[in-house]
């Protein structure tokens, strides 16, 4: 992409063999870039090493080869402009929803005023629908809540890129729909850059502009880049009924259930350090069968 704002550069990262033998390559030659606010979701199955490849963005991790540019800059250990949301929400237990949102902000921000960050971590509190519940501890909050407090506390340090590792994974099926509801609005009206890994098809379509389909691990790669061309605002009710929205999952479960194999095994004599094939099975969708997910 011309436009790239983030962009992965022949990535690897291996871990040296304990005695004897080869060591263990967890993903090797990824490359991809990300535009400006958009969200992109990747997709994989388990052991893979998606979350391994997020902390590298996040600078938790170390490549062990290529590079992370963000915003023209090679990315090097933990910052502020990468802000992360886990599974678990790790709100400190001790403080107040409020109070967790303003303790990030005023690390943030650390010659704003006590009123300015109050009003500010309220301000994203409210977006995400707890405004009337900032005094409350976390155990005094369900799940639900307690990922949304999260979510507000990261999208209150505005950093540049939003990173999520299953962020609702956690979440019954009700709930779950509840807080992608409360990202997506947020994260329309806030237009951050979001990198979000996650195990379900339906969830990747109803929040991602692009899908990244990952290899199956050792060795893993992203094989495919995969356009979700369905018009914003989705809504979960809404998608299902269109003819493209189908033609995208097929291909997505396709993916999982017949090709993630690893790199190797699809393209055995394939060496070069590329872009993913972007793929845009939505277009010119015609009334598709329904295939189950896997996961």
């Amino acid at each position: 992409m011309s436009d790239s704002f983030v962009k992965i550069e022949n990535l690897a990262r291996r871990h040296p063999a304990p005695k004897e033998g080869a060591p263990l390559v967890v993903f090797e030659r990824v490359n991809f870039s990300m535009s400006k606010g958009e969200f992109v979701c990747i997709i994989g199955h388990s052991g893979c090493g998606k979350s391994t490849l997020l902390n590298v963005l996040a600078g938790l991790d170390q490549a062990s080869e290529g590079a992370v540019i963000m915003d023209g800059r090679e990315v090097s250990g933990p910052s502020l402009d990468r802000g992360v949301i886990f599974q678990n929400h790790s709100l400190l237990p001790w403080k107040s929803a409020l109070k967790n949102v303003s303790f990030a902000v005023q690390s943030r921000w650390r010659d704003w005023s006590r009123a300015k960050v109050r009003e500010h971590s309220q301000r994203y509190l409210d977006l995400v629908g707890l405004g009337s519940v900032g005094a409350r501890r976390p155990a005094q909050l369900s799940g639900g809540m307690r990922q949304r407090v999260g979510i507000a506390r990261a999208f209150a340090i505005q950093p540049k890129l939003l990173l999520m590792d299953e962020p609702f994974g956690a979440l019954d099926a009700l709930t779950r729909g509840m807080v992608q509801e409360e990202l997506i609005r947020v994260w329309q009206q806030t237009q951050q850059t979001v990198f979000m890994i996650t195990h379900d098809v339906d969830e990747a379509i109803l929040l991602a502009d692009r899908v990244l389909l990952m290899t199956n691990g050792p060795n893993a790669r992203i094989a495919e880049s995969v356009m979700i061309d369905i018009p914003r605002p989705r809504e979960r009710t809404q998608i299902i009924h269109r003819p493209e929205y189908y033609a995208i999952r097929n291909h997505l479960v396709e993916f999982l259930v017949k090709r993630s194999k690893t790199w190797r095994e699809q393209f055995p004599d394939d060496d070069d350090a590329r872009e993913p094939v972007l793929v845009r099975p939505g277009l010119d969708a015609a009334p598709a069968a329904r295939t189950d997910s896997p996961h």
